[in-house]
């Protein structure tokens, strides 16, 4: 097993468990302990655990937020496949909303630069990238700037958002489950992708396999309000067959 594969399989483990053990995990993988090690360390410098005496925790059941610039050095050929993916999704003219994230912000790396569309978001890197584009007309939600995920959020951002309707909107999640639908961890930010859902026609939700099953403080909105979800290949047949009773249409890229 290499050690991307090893060190996602202890994501997983440690986000189904709640927490993850050295010594059991050395044992159930065939390696020493001194790799398990490795491994935590690997995992907590890209914000998904944090290391505690004997073993680690998923940064979210420690009620923390990694930052943006960690997060996107998370599975980045999961999340360039679910942006490439999500292209199908774009109307051929007409306008869409990207929530701020790092998948949504690969949809906005790849997106056509030539077609008809306004592309409304919340997110500072996303107008950044896309304001250079010629064909695209980008409009920038106000409010408040959160410096760990710069996105925009607060009173203005809301006021904006309730008076738009767009075609599609790509939203990002930290987490999506059966039982609480969508979820992440601040509030403010809640309130804006609620916002979202209810400004569009369609809404697509962009998320790989690891959130799916995880839960966080703040939800945003259930199943039945999101009509596909694209995540990536690491998503168990039975698992998206669960979602999709749920509501989304579940694609794999």
């Amino acid at each position: 097993m290499f050690a991307e594969q090893r060190q996602q399989r202890i994501a997983e483990q440690a986000r189904q468990a709640g927490r993850v053990d050295v010594a059991e995990l050395a044992a159930e993988l065939a390696v020493t302990p001194e790799t398990v090690r490795r491994d935590l360390t690997a995992l907590e410098r890209q914000g998904v655990l944090r290391r505690v005496h004997g073993g680690a925790m998923p940064v979210e059941r420690l009620g923390f937020e990694p930052g943006l610039a960690a997060r996107d050095a998370v599975r980045r050929a999961e999340k360039e496949r679910i942006a490439k993916a999500a292209l199908s999704e774009l109307p051929v003219e007409g306008s869409v909303l990207l929530d701020a994230g790092t998948t949504t912000a690969r949809l906005a790396e790849v997106m056509p630069p030539n077609r008809d569309l306004i592309v409304v978001t919340n997110s500072l890197p996303i107008a950044l990238t896309l304001s250079v584009r010629p064909g695209l007309t980008v409009r920038m939600v106000g409010g408040r700037v959160r410096g760990r995920t710069q996105a925009v959020v607060d009173d203005w951002a809301l006021r904006v958002l309730g008076d738009t309707y767009v075609d599609v909107a790509f939203v990002g999640t930290n987490g999506i489950s059966l039982d609480r639908g969508l979820t992440t961890p601040d509030p403010a930010e809640a309130a804006v992708k609620q916002a979202m859902l209810v400004a569009a026609r369609r809404v697509v939700v962009l998320a790989d396999h690891t959130k799916v099953g995880a839960t966080h403080f703040a939800r945003f909105g259930g199943l039945r309000e999101v009509e596909m979800l694209i995540t990536d290949s690491g998503l168990d047949d039975d698992v998206a067959a669960r979602l999709e009773a749920a509501g989304p249409t579940v694609v794999r890229a």
